[in-house]
């Protein structure tokens, strides 16, 4: 782990888009993680190599990794491609 001095800047180069951002930024190889993003869900984007960016959780929902103490509530892992699209990578 590296901490970064400005969040903002990795989130720039990596291409987050500010409607998916969250509170932490992961880089893992060339793929971004965004917010609560499950640990399954990186195993199956590391295991897969799918042709995109990275993974997103926008916000911080109740019952995701590091949020369960929250109520628990329905949520989507998106996937960003490298041509900026969105796309439904999980539903927890």
């Amino acid at each position: 782990m590296v901490p970064a001095d400005d969040p903002s800047e990795i989130k720039r180069k990596f291409g987050i888009p500010s409607q998916l951002s969250s509170c932490h930024t992961a880089v893992i190889g060339d793929y971004f993680v965004e917010g609560h993003v499950p640990a399954e869900d990186i195993r199956r984007l590391l295991s897969e190599k799918p042709n995109i960016r990275g993974l997103a959780v926008p916000g911080m929902p109740g019952g995701s990794p590091g949020m369960e103490d929250s109520p628990a509530e329905h949520y989507q892992v998106i996937s960003v491609g490298k041509d900026g699209s969105y796309k439904v990578f999980a539903r927890h």
